[in-house]
């Protein structure tokens, strides 16, 4: 499960209006992962095409990029190539809660409990191959740039901001400001008002900023630090320590000249270890398995052009979607992309 930071980074609320010209890096698994998990019926049951198939990330896909790039933003997702070792343990427990949320939804469907069966069937949401596969169709037909990373998808659109390629990368996770992200922007996919798991209350969720040169000013410490702080909370790759939390752990990391100094500090006071070496975890946050990307690279791939027709088979014919609103939507795309060539990409912000 991702860190917990919340508490102590600086972010601030933006509009998406205020992203027009840049480019955002996206954490595809992120994104896809949300629409997944919202995208569904008042029982929990995903979109899914005459066949069968799951086509709730395709909706999902489709409307939110077109929404981003009609308001002059240029997405570039990143998917996730092969888990590191460290994340291999994490995923298995993933699977685990899931298949137990998965009995919890059919057991809840069963009694009649709508609500409380579409809580479970969030919980159960999986990425499998078939949606990474549909989902990169999608964007090839859509003339939408991406790539995969080595591993992590959030630690290369962070050293791609970092590097300067891109504005910022979008991310629901704090994990991206591990990674070293300058500028990290949540709810940039998912923003608009929700209704709060079991309660008739609804919030507005607004896109928003994080800044990590801002966060590290504001804490008093270092990228390194804060890379402990996330380390002592959990992260995707290892368990947190039970009892601490943020405001202890920046207290603890701020204390300390070094982590060796820190685990000791944790055995004697919490009578806790880590369950794996610690320097592993941080070496994975400060030096990433990434792909070097030219600003070359990302020029071509932004120049790519949509293809109508083939849009239109691949969400009409072959998945079921409405062809007059698809048409609406590719027609907008189509344009929305030829102004943007117009303009000329060499003026866009980085």
């Amino acid at each position: 499960m991702s860190v917990d930071l919340s508490k102590l980074v600086y972010k601030y609320k933006i509009s998406l209006d205020e992203l027009s010209g840049k480019r955002i890096a996206i954490d595809a698994y992120n994104m896809i992962y949300q629409f997944l998990s919202i995208i569904r019926q008042p029982d929990g049951t995903p979109l899914t095409d005459s066949e069968g198939n799951v086509t709730s990330h395709m909706s999902g896909l489709f409307y939110r990029t077109i929404d981003l790039i009609d308001k002059g933003i240029q997405p570039i997702y990143v998917f996730d190539g092969i888990p590191s070792v460290l994340k291999q343990k994490t995923i298995a427990a993933r699977m685990k809660r899931r298949e137990d949320a998965l009995a919890a939804w059919e057991s809840a469907k069963e009694r009649g409990e709508m609500e409380e069966a579409k809580m479970h069937a969030q919980a159960s949401t999986r990425i499998t191959k078939y949606v990474v596969e549909t989902s990169k169709e999608l964007l090839d037909h859509m003339g939408v740039h991406y790539m995969v990373a080595p591993s992590e998808g959030e630690a290369q659109a962070s050293i791609m901001c970092k590097e300067g390629l891109v504005y910022a990368a979008a991310s629901q996770d704090y994990d991206t400001l591990l990674f070293g992200a300058p500028l990290v922007a949540r709810n940039v996919t998912l923003s608009g008002r929700r209704k709060l798991p079991r309660k008739n209350i609804y919030v507005n969720i607004e896109p928003e900023m994080m800044s990590l040169q801002e966060t590290l000013k504001a804490l008093g410490i270092t990228h390194e630090k804060l890379i402990w702080i996330g380390i002592m909370l959990g992260t995707d790759f290892n368990n947190g320590i039970k009892g601490i939390g943020p405001k202890t752990a920046l207290k603890m990391a701020k204390s300390v000249p070094s982590i060796k100094a820190l685990e000791e500090h944790i055995k004697e006071k919490y009578n806790a270890e880590f369950e794996l070496d610690i320097n592993e975890v941080i070496e994975l946050f400060d030096k990433p398995e990434v792909k070097k990307v030219s600003e070359q690279e990302i020029q071509k791939g932004l120049e790519k052009k949509p293809d109508k027709e083939a849009l239109t088979r691949f969400m009409c014919d072959k998945h079921g979607f409405d062809p007059v609103r698809i048409g609406k939507y590719a027609d907008k795309l189509v344009s929305d992309k030829e102004s943007h060539r117009q303009i000329g990409l060499g003026s866009w912000m980085k």
